[in-house]
């Protein structure tokens, strides 16, 4: 039973490298949350339109890039897969009675996008965390954010930055402003209640912020 059961380990851990390594060239069909949504298969042919959404980092404005960092994760470049600084933030915080605050970097988000399902048990987060490293360890930082910005959820079935700047502004991601962009960034702790083009106070707040640290930010 023991011999067993290490095969069946052992097949996990090569089944999800060979997962991280071929994402590492291949752009993913779908991922988990988008089929969580739509109830299909995880490694599905892409349509024509599928295809043509997704976009090189190249083809994003340098201001969705840096408004994306400013508001998501500002030292993305210096972590490998999990900030311990806004870790330690957030625990102060609730410690405090201040309430819970977000933790999760770019690599955990892609994580759970694009390899496992939307779930908040230990069961989930244990392996986010390890396919974190996964990722860290097999992919850059430059793969790692332009599979971010193609498979983040932006709004019901809005998926990526293409579908995002197009639905919302009607424009390509390449030719967004520095406003649009700032908007766009702001909505992604919770794109289905908040809209960038009907921005309430708590987006406007976070809005101000990232236009104030976008500057700082590097281009990925």
């Amino acid at each position: 039973m023991l011999g067993w059961l290490l095969l069946i380990f052992l097949m996990a851990v090569c089944l999800s490298m060979f997962q991280v390594v071929l994402a590492r060239f291949m752009n993913p069909p779908a991922t988990w949350s988008a089929i969580w949504e739509r109830a299909g298969q995880f490694w599905t042919v892409q349509s024509d339109s599928k295809k043509s959404s997704w976009r090189g980092l190249d083809e994003i404005s340098p201001h969705m890039r840096r408004a994306v960092l400013a508001g998501e994760d500002q030292r993305f470049l210096l972590h490998h897969g999990f900030d311990l600084t806004e870790m330690g933030q957030a625990i102060r915080g609730i410690v405090s009675g201040k309430g819970m605050r977000g933790a999760s970097t770019i690599t955990m988000q892609v994580a759970r996008t694009v390899f496992l399902w939307p779930d908040r048990t230990w069961r989930r987060k244990s392996l986010e965390a390890y396919y974190t490293l996964l990722i860290e360890l097999f992919w850059s930082k430059r793969r790692i954010f332009e599979v971010y910005l193609n498979t983040v959820d932006w709004g019901t079935r809005i998926k990526g930055v293409a579908e995002a700047s197009s639905k919302y502004f009607h424009v390509s991601p390449m030719d967004i402003s520095r406003t649009q962009a700032s908007l766009l960034a702001a909505i992604l702790p919770s794109p289905h209640r908040w809209s960038p083009i009907r921005p309430g106070p708590q987006v406007i707040r976070r809005q101000k912020r990232i236009l104030r640290d976008m500057d700082k930010m590097p281009l990925v």
